[in-house]
């Protein structure tokens, strides 16, 4: 197990976002690799992270587990196992600098537009969850999910303009990670990446991700669901350009 006080440092904090995020502030996660990647490099982080993810996904699930839309979780996993396989295929060959990008600027135009359509009363018509659109980010979200960690977004663009009730928003999202993260386990064990140090660590990590999702689960349904929705736009916004500026930076 890793027992450098300066990687608890970075990776608590790190796993608190990622509990928050679970429990329904989407896009506070996408902060948490990079911060751990500040001290071990980004592969250990993500294979640290995986287990924690599913650890997570217990708490979200059973927590939102009778407010979750069927139509959408069934589209978007079927979609996000094409993506995931994909991603593991083509590992060798795809620039995450260059996808993080691309998510990011696609990210950033989404949520902008989504709020300037709300700002000035012309919110469109709401989508409904349809299997072309759906199988497309749902291969999106497996693929970015595995390439460059970055699932998040590709998802939010597809269930956001249905407009769910809030917590139906955040229980399709949470099961449709939890078998997107289930489903990322064997292409991991594959690459190498379940060490005895990295699950060692996970698990010490697991009391403040089991805390942390609860935390936000309590605190996300403290907010209104406008005011919720309006907050993951912004989320979104921040998001993106974090991506988008990640990945220029690696391309240049």
């Amino acid at each position: 197990m890793i027992t450098d006080p300066l990687f608890y440092a970075a990776a608590i904090p790190a796993v608190t976002l990622l509990g928050l995020a679970k429990g329904g502030f989407s896009g506070l996660g996408m902060l948490s690799l990079p911060l751990m990647a500040l001290v071990v490099s980004p592969v250990q982080a993500a294979a640290i992270t995986l287990p924690i993810l599913i650890v997570q996904d217990v708490v979200s699930v059973w927590a939102y587990r009778y407010t979750w839309d069927r139509r959408n979780v069934a589209i978007l996993v079927l979609g996000a196992i094409s993506g995931i396989l994909t991603g593991y295929l083509l590992a060798a060959q795809v620039s995450d600098a260059a996808i993080k990008l691309a998510v990011g600027l696609i990210s950033i135009a989404f949520a902008i537009r989504r709020l300037v359509l709300e700002r000035g009363g012309r919110e469109p018509k709401a989508t409904t969850a349809d299997v072309p659109r759906g199988m497309f980010w749902g291969w999106v979200t497996g693929f970015t999910s595995m390439i460059a960690h970055a699932g998040g977004p590709p998802f939010q663009i597809y269930v956001m303009p249905q407009r769910l009730p809030r917590d139906v928003f955040v229980g399709t999202g949470a099961v449709v990670f939890a078998f997107i993260n289930w489903i990322k386990v064997p292409p991991y064990m594959a690459l190498g990446q379940f060490t005895a140090e990295n699950m060692a660590t996970a698990g010490a990590l697991f009391p403040v991700a089991i805390a942390s999702t609860w935390a936000g689960v309590i605190l996300v349904r403290r907010v209104s669901g406008q005011l919720f929705y309006t907050a993951v736009y912004v989320l979104l916004v921040f998001v993106g350009a974090k991506l988008a500026y990640d990945g220029a930076s690696a391309l240049l």
